[in-house]
């Protein structure tokens, strides 16, 4: 199982980023921006081969199923 920030919107970000600051504004002024979307990720072979039951509300919510 894997619960992490979308990858995607974080090169999106940084790219942002990269346009302000080439745009001519000071770094030390930008605000600190979190990430807002996190994906779930959940290998049922994984899970399986360790024995694991993974609850269906679990797999409901997952972004990711690896089957």
């Amino acid at each position: 199982m894997s619960y992490d920030i979308d990858v995607p919107g974080a090169y999106r970000q940084s790219g942002i980023y990269v346009g302000r600051i080439l745009k001519g504004e000071k770094p030390s002024e930008l605000p600190v921006v979190r990430p807002t979307k996190f994906e779930l990720a959940i290998n049922l072979k994984t899970a399986k081969t360790l024995g694991l039951t993974v609850p269906t509300g679990m797999l409901a919510i997952a972004d990711e199923v690896i089957e």
